[in-house]
């Protein structure tokens, strides 16, 4: 309720789109639950685009969608606003564009694997990526522990390298969703981050932006997820999907478990080793699982399988063939990357200089694993950014955890913590056992793929 003394009609807001329409009357609206039309949110993106809307009015503008919301349509028109705020992709490709997004979770490398394999099956993958958030790693993290990797391409270049290799991972450029950095910006310091509305519209803008025909989203929920309630996770899945889909492009969702790490390793460099160990020689596990079958969705969503269930059997032999670990091998080395390093990755990749096991101090099975502090460990040993710009140690990480429901013995390693150094090494450990809590009773491993979100 606002003061009395602020009556809600003193500027009566303006969504026409004619020269009348200004920042504070959209700001008005909002704060008193009368949505924004379509062209008074394009006018509003422009302005954060051009500068025309300030720091103030953007903030206040973040915080009254936080309060009141935007509704589904207005959802969808603040996704196409921003995404129209700058340059959005046209491709003539062979095949359909596609795409997946994680919402962010712990040892999530599902995008390093999945990206070759649908190169594999036929589509064409423009992944534009992100750095690490929060407690989460980044995909363009990840793939800089690659020596030689370059994820700034300039637009000529990403075009031919999809074209050439059916696949490229790389960095937004300031051309794309101008609108959502300058939003995202804002809300990082207004206190409107959880906004799902404003979560939306952020993702959705960068992506819808890649020009893409169809995209999947994997929305984690856990103890290691940015949504840590199955209900907040499922919640965005519905809003992503539902967003996408009025917005023009085919999209579904998967919720799936992130109450433990969903690669045994958690760091830069020793989750490119996993994803580069699972190419080579394919075994079942939660990463292969995953990546299957979000395959299966999108093959499904670009019309390049009948069903999901046909398009996870056609990504499943793209991986056990060996065609997608040499597919991968061409995206690395046209993206600046060894060309051998298929053959010898082990050998690039870079190593930290103290590995050493973890052995626990009692036994048990494990109950439960706390996400949120492993990736806080990884990060305080200088695997990840305390604040933007900050370098990262690639070589820095965790391999070989346990999973839910696994026992933990006297005399066998728990994890090995890989560090820069022996002190940091012994506080990481340290740290390691206290986010592991074990049980004297057997404990059921979690269902990894919670439900699936359609239109």
């Amino acid at each position: 309720m606002w003061p009395s003394f602020f009556p809600a009609r003193s500027f009566p807001p303006i969504w026409s789109g004619a020269d009348g329409v200004d920042a504070r009357s959209i700001i008005i609206g909002l704060r008193d639950g009368t949505p924004p039309s379509a062209e008074a949110l394009a006018w509003f993106a422009r302005g954060l685009a051009s500068g025309a809307v300030s720091d103030a009015q953007a903030g206040a503008f973040a915080m009254a969608v936080c309060l009141n919301g935007l509704g589904e349509a207005g959802r969808v028109a603040l996704t196409e606003a921003m995404r129209d705020s700058g340059e959005v992709l046209r491709w003539d490709l062979p095949g359909p564009a596609v795409d997946k997004h994680s919402t962010g979770g712990l040892g999530d490398c599902v995008s390093l694997l999945l990206a070759p394999i649908l190169a594999e099956c036929g589509v064409y993958v423009p992944m534009i990526s992100g750095r690490g958030l929060g407690h989460t790693g980044g995909t363009l993290d990840k793939l800089e522990a690659i020596p030689g990797f370059r994820v700034d391409q300039d637009e000529a270049a990403f075009r031919r390298i999809v074209r050439a290799e059916g696949a490229a991972i790389v960095a937004a450029s300031a051309d794309l969703a101008p609108a959502d950095r300058r939003l995202y910006a804002v809300r990082d310091v207004s206190g409107t981050v959880e906004s799902i509305d404003l979560i939306t519209a952020s993702i959705l803008s960068k992506k819808l932006a890649a020009g893409l025909g169809a995209l999947v989203f994997d929305v984690k929920a856990g103890s290691g997820a940015f949504m840590a309630t199955e209900e907040d996770a499922l919640a965005l899945a519905e809003a992503l999907v539902a967003t996408a889909n009025g917005a023009g492009c085919k999209t579904s969702a998967l919720l799936t478990d992130m109450d433990q790490p969903l690669s045994r390793n958690v760091g830069n460099a020793v989750e490119v080793a996993d994803v580069m160990a699972t190419l080579s020689d394919p075994r079942p596990s939660r990463l292969v699982e995953v990546t299957l079958a979000l395959c299966g969705e999108v093959l499904a969503l670009s019309g390049s399988a009948a069903t999901p269930e046909d398009g996870a059997v056609a990504a499943r032999d793209a991986l056990v063939s060996g065609r997608a670990l040499v597919r991968f091998g061409r995206m690395v080395s046209a993206l600046g990357g060894p060309s051998d390093f298929p053959e010898r990755w082990r050998y690039h990749l870079p190593e930290a200089p103290v590995i050493e096991e973890v052995l626990p101090e009692e036994e048990g099975t494990v109950a439960a694993i706390d996400g949120r502090a492993l990736g806080m460990l990884v990060i305080e040993m200088g695997g990840g950014r305390v604040k933007g710009g900050e370098r990262i140690d690639p070589r820095v990480g965790l391999t070989g955890l346990p999973a839910l429901g696994e026992p933990v013995m006297h005399g066998v390693p728990m994890g090995r913590v890989h560090a820069a150094d022996e002190d940091i090494a012994a506080r990481a450990a340290a740290a390691l056992r206290a986010a592991i809590t074990l049980s004297p009773e057997p404990v059921a491993a979690p269902e990894l793929i919670r439900r699936r979100v359609a239109p």
